[in-house]
């Protein structure tokens, strides 16, 4: 299970692109990302990748193959300063993830891995050629590693294609906490590149939950997709307040619990626990569009009895 706190920025104004467009990361991309504050006369991405993890003996390898099997880039965030909302400012500092943080690289790798498996899995051909794909980008990431001195706060925000990880993130501590944070970020790119889809078709439903529980923690149990809380309020993530629009959150984290649930179908044939969409009826409702606009209709959980 996921706890700490986690933040996510997304910049309505860089709006990604599509997710059915072309997915790559430009060349210009990768030199920022890994020649960030230095020239390069490198003219292809794993010579930029050889490059700039050229003093670690094993992580260039690793750079390396998460860019050949998912066309992802691994390489640094901007030193800046970020609004964390509840959290106030808070300092980030580029932060390869080379020697003792070489851990959070192997992590991500595993992670972008088994993130793909999962979609060869759960859409074989003979799916897609009768539903079609599912309309979700989750290749060709732009991966941005950052430290925050003496905070553990933010573990990762996503905006545009690309997800800023902070290697001292209180989430980030483990192999399976870094595979749902960057799902939980996965969504949210891909959730913008559907014209801000949760605002449109949770937002209602959403509001509603709210206005219900109010400040009660314990009513919002039955509507949380998962259990990760917030320290400092003990709120569930997906409603805490001064958070942004928290449906964005709301909808991050149902996206994860989709993913757990068909991870647990795919191996299992069956779930560990109850289904969501087997709760109130706005989890039914949240789930169905979830699964509907981004999943190609793909539900291996049976209907609730």
């Amino acid at each position: 299970m996921r706890a700490g706190w986690l933040v996510v920025v997304v910049l309505a104004s860089v709006a990604p692109a599509r997710a059915d467009e072309a997915d790559s990361v430009s060349l210009a991309d990768a030199r920022t990302l890994l020649a960030r504050g230095r020239s390069s006369t490198c003219t292809d991405v794993p010579c930029l990748i050889r490059e700039a993890y050229a003093k670690d003996a094993d992580a260039p390898q690793l750079a390396q193959d998460l860019y050949a099997s998912t066309g992802d880039v691994a390489g640094t965030g901007p030193d800046e300063v970020m609004d964390g909302g509840y959290r106030g400012k808070i300092k980030l500092v580029p932060q390869l993830p080379t020697g003792a943080k070489r851990k959070h690289l192997q992590w991500t790798v595993a992670a972008m891995q088994r993130i793909d498996d999962f979609f060869t899995a759960l859409y074989p051909p003979a799916y897609t050629v009768k539903h079609g794909a599912p309309g979700y980008r989750w290749r060709a990431l732009q991966f941005r590693f950052v430290a925050s001195p003496g905070k553990r706060t933010p573990s990762a925000y996503a905006f545009g294609w690309s997800i800023e990880y902070n290697v001292n993130g209180s989430l980030l501590t483990s192999g399976p906490g870094v595979l749902e944070t960057l799902w939980h970020e996965l969504f949210h790119t891909n959730d913008f590149a559907h014209d801000a889809w949760s605002e449109a078709a949770l937002q209602r439903d959403y509001d509603a939950i709210v206005r219900r529980c109010g400040a009660r923690a314990t009513c919002f149990a039955a509507y949380a997709p998962n259990t990760t809380k917030v320290r400092a309020t003990g709120m569930y993530y997906a409603f805490q307040r001064n958070n942004g629009n928290g449906v964005h959150e709301y909808a991050a984290e149902l996206a994860v619990r989709y993913y757990r649930e068909q991870s647990q179908m795919l191996a299992h044939g069956q779930l560990a626990g109850r289904a969501f969409k087997c709760g109130p009826a706005e989890n039914a409702r949240s789930w169905t569009a979830l699964v509907d606009e981004f999943f190609a209709g793909r539900d291996l959980v049976p209907p609730c009895v």
